[in-house]
């Protein structure tokens, strides 16, 4: 058996000191002090195998964090693990309270294809496993050729969605665990921020004049933001299925900016397949009675369980009867826009699976209303709650 933690951590605009992100928007050498420290500690309570990391800037200050969470977690073990001088020294509750180093550990780094100037930053994703990675890792932003999605307006052409390219990068990489190999996919999806277009002769797009307050104009730009969401979620779903149709154990963390029910998240995860099929009319259906058969109901079932994804916290709330997560606070609404979903090999009920989830964590005490700009810790602690997947692996395969 192999136990393993994976987590997934929105470190909220992770840069060094000094350097414009957004328009007027940097930290000056006390700010980041401060926040490098809080997401130090956050990392060591962590203490996660593998996490996937979202909004960060550069690879260089994130090794800074990691590095001195590193130095925390040492003295942490000096103070709290017994040796020969210390009483307790063979209590089995001691070996919860080590906390294992980076040092080894690997990241890959996905730079965002859309970052540009200072003050017109965007950031990357990325990835820390100490079991090192398979193979080089992989960043899906640029579709190459641009996408249409076509709709049909009552069998008239209703013209198409086009994208491009995602707004962030998709890092996927395949981590070793346990004599097994699991792929491993890091999001972070287009954020409910509305999506408005500046005109040719403006400086600004004119909705985001609150002084000219457009409802309309607002509606549609959010109305822009969920498609453009909705679409960078089809394509994770297609690098998604490619792998577990190739036999593959997934897991995919990462901000998904919507809840576990929303469409976006249901296109990541996949349909749930409904509990009988024989009373659906056939797709080709020529009367009344042509229903799918017995075989049939059993087929569609399989194939949509095949490639289905399952929320970590799901299972956590089934398994705990607990229904009191979440990683986001906005406007008084408290919810989980951050998740990690699983294929099946890690469902303890699937009768070839490999593994399964133990525990889920949360770390969410810091989070308050994001809806108050002066909130404490808006600025330099995450506006994130961070998640934590305990998995336990089935003996090596070989």
């Amino acid at each position: 058996m192999t136990n393993f933690t994976i987590a997934s951590f929105n470190v909220k605009n992770l840069i060094g000191a000094d350097k414009e992100y957004y328009q007027f928007q940097s930290y000056t050498p006390e700010e980041y002090a401060w926040k490098r420290d809080w997401l130090a500690d956050q990392m060591v309570t962590l203490d996660a195998d593998i996490v996937g990391f979202q909004e960060i800037f550069d690879e260089e200050t994130l090794s800074d964090v990691i590095t001195l969470a590193d130095k925390y977690g040492e003295a942490q073990n000096e103070f709290s693990l017994p040796d020969g001088t210390k009483r307790y020294r063979k209590r089995a509750i001691f070996d919860k309270l080590a906390y294992g180093s980076y040092r080894e550990a690997e990241i890959a780094f996905a730079p965002n294809m859309n970052d540009g100037e200072a003050g017109h930053r965007r950031p990357g994703v990325a990835i820390l496993s100490r079991y090192g990675f398979v193979g080089e890792p992989e960043i899906i932003q640029d579709l190459g050729q641009p996408l249409d999605i076509p709709f049909s307006d009552g069998g008239e052409d209703g013209g198409f969605f086009r994208i491009s390219r995602l707004s962030r990068p998709i890092l996927k990489v395949r981590i070793p665990v346990g004599g097994r190999v699991i792929t491993v996919f890091n999001c972070h999806l287009k954020s409910k921020l509305g999506e408005f277009l500046r005109p040719d002769d403006g400086d600004f797009a004119p909705e985001v004049d609150l002084t000219q307050y457009d409802p309309v104009g607002r509606a549609l730009g959010s109305a822009r933001a969920a498609m453009r969401r909705m679409a960078e979620a089809w394509v994770l779903r297609g690098a998604i299925v490619q792998e577990l149709h190739a036999g593959n154990p997934v897991m995919v963390l990462g901000d998904f900016n919507d809840a576990g029910n929303a469409v976006s998240s249901e296109i990541i995860s996949g349909e749930h397949p409904f509990k009988n099929y024989q009373w659906m009319l056939r797709h080709d259906a020529e009367h009344r009675g042509d229903r799918y058969s017995e075989a049939d109901a059993k087929q569609i079932h399989e194939d949509i369980e095949a490639v289905r994804l399952h929320a970590a916290e799901k299972l956590f709330v089934r398994k705990s009867l607990r229904d009191m997560v979440f990683t986001a606070a906005f406007g008084g609404v408290y919810e989980s826009i951050d998740q990690i979903y699983m294929s099946r090999h890690f469902l303890p009920e699937y009768a070839d699976n490999i593994g399964e989830m133990e525990y889920f964590s949360v770390l969410n005490d810091h989070l308050t209303d994001g809806s108050h700009a002066e909130a404490p810790y808006n600025k330099l602690a995450s506006d994130h709650g961070q998640i934590m997947a305990h998995m336990i692996l089935k003996g090596d395969p070989s």
